[in-house]
């Protein structure tokens, strides 16, 4: 199967511009979802997630197959030199919370020295890039004032934090994200290499990128950005639950399809993450389990307590690739499409405002329609028609590889049963809606915990909504 990738812009007949902030309202996130940024973004996620698969491969001496997986820090894996030099990059951006130790002192929330960090580095950072990528690729484009450095600085200094809140989350590691995105329009990457340069990526810079905002919060103690608490994934980030169980999936050839289900032979069962000493082990080969053990480190407790849709997730029994592909649906249900997260990406040339001309109207979906309202005026409202309430009703959302099917996001988990299409049922289309389980998993020894209400949808006894649990998830047993 031949990956799509993002396109290499022609620099010598491109225009940059500096990117600017443009969702400033709720219902802003509905046009989001039809721009050329949206659907590069959705693109290069799918490109890195699909070379994080095993491969299928044959011995250049026996002609037998062989299965190759990509651990972390795997020897099979050669960087290329504009991957080490940006791996280089993150290690002097550590570097530098050395050199600015964290204010002593009881603090509930995040300590001030993480401004101190944040301007060291917002200074740093022009050089910094000077120093570690071609000046080729930082030059300005043609007929411009404006550079592609002053676009590459934008999201670069955006993935780390917040100065003011003295927080982090998967906005801040979406402006990451794009910052390599970025990187690679500029033609930086070798984009002919086929899988190796986007596991370098992924093993080489986003990996240390990881530890880097890991060493960050646990040092300045940093909230979570937009966090649903535990109702959410994941209180700071999502892309190693992506690429982590791309790395269990089964083994493929480069022509086969992506896989729905099944894992690598040897993987570890999903359910193993509540298991300290599985985490232990795995979390220096995956990126799932490195995430999972960072939990660990600053959350104390049983795991389904803390971290409830996790553990939901680790009942499913169709394999790594079955919960790889959910959490590229959660990915853009509850990170792109979320007024919270995307609210503060910046748009530029590189990752452009403009109308996607290829998006195809699709029907909204919870998520788009839970959007903050869009204030109305008066003198806005039709004559003889009732003012609106609530919420803004939104245009569609586009995805760039839907299929006919309609796309649909989880649903809030105190919300009632409707209609409405399962959210596994459109994206991809070829998920099997019978191996989707309607039933959360529960908690150890929950019988006596657990009523017939809470497993139905509806608030329990004490009016508290049932845990959030992802909808592709099954009991053990079932």
């Amino acid at each position: 199967m031949e990956v799509t990738k993002l396109d290499i812009l022609h620099q010598e007949a491109h225009t940059f511009i500096q990117p600017v902030k443009r969702i400033n309202e709720g219902h802003h996130v509905s046009r989001f979802l039809m721009s050329r940024a949206y659907h590069d973004i959705i693109v290069f996620v799918l490109q890195l997630n699909r070379s994080m698969y095993p491969c299928i491969t044959r011995d250049s001496k026996t002609s037998k197959q062989v299965i190759q997986s990509w651990e972390l820090d795997s020897p099979h894996i050669s960087l290329s030199d504009t991957t080490r030099q940006l791996k280089g990059l993150i290690g002097e951006l550590n570097s530098i919370i050395d050199e600015v130790p964290p204010d002593p002192g009881p603090r509930r929330f995040g300590n001030v020295s993480f401004r101190k960090w944040y301007e060291a580095v917002e200074a740093r950072l022009p050089d910094l890039l000077n120093d570690h990528l071609p000046p080729s690729i930082l030059s300005p484009g043609s007929g411009s004032e404006v550079s592609a450095k002053a676009e590459l600085l934008s999201y670069l200094v955006g993935g780390f934090g917040s100065p003011q809140r003295l927080d982090y989350g998967t906005g801040h590691e979406l402006s990451f994200l794009a910052f390599l995105g970025c990187v690679w329009k500029l033609g930086a990457f070798d984009s002919s290499s086929s899988g190796n340069e986007e596991r370098g990526i992924v093993l080489g810079i986003i990996e240390p990128y990881l530890e880097l905002v890991r060493r960050l919060i646990k040092t300045y103690t940093l909230e979570p950005a937009g966090s649903h608490g535990v109702w959410g994934l994941d209180d700071h980030a999502f892309l190693p639950y992506l690429f982590g169980s791309a790395q269990y999936g089964p083994a493929t050839s480069e022509t086969d399809e992506t896989p729905i289900e099944g894992s690598l032979m040897n993987a570890p069962d999903p359910a193993d993450v509540t298991k300290i000493a599985t985490v232990s082990q795995e979390r220096t080969k995956n990126m799932y389990f490195s995430a999972i053990g960072f939990i660990y480190d600053v959350k104390k407790g049983p795991f389904w307590e803390h971290s409830p849709m996790l553990y939901d997730i680790s009942g499913v029994q169709a394999g790594w690739a079955k919960i790889n592909k959910g959490m590229i649906k959660m990915y853009v249900a509850e990170v792109l499409s979320k007024f919270p997260v995307v609210q503060h990406f910046y748009f530029g040339s590189l990752f452009s405002w403009d109308k996607d001309p290829d998006a195809i109207p699709q029907p909204g979906t919870v998520h788009t329609a839970s959007q903050p309202a869009q204030p109305q005026s008066k003198a806005s409202t039709p004559s003889g028609a009732a003012p609106q309430q609530g919420v803004t009703k939104l245009p569609p959302v586009i995805h760039p590889m839907a299929s006919s099917s309609s796309f649909v996001g989880t649903a809030a988990p105190w919300a009632k049963q409707s209609s409405v299409t399962s959210p596994m049922t459109a994206f991809p289309s070829q998920v099997d809606q019978r191996s989707i389980s309607q039933t959360p998993r529960l908690p150890p020894d929950s019988t006596s915990r657990t009523t017939a209400s809470n497993r139905t949808g509806e608030q329990g006894p004490t009016g508290m909504p049932p845990p959030l649990r992802a909808p592709w998830a099954k009991n053990h047993g079932e």
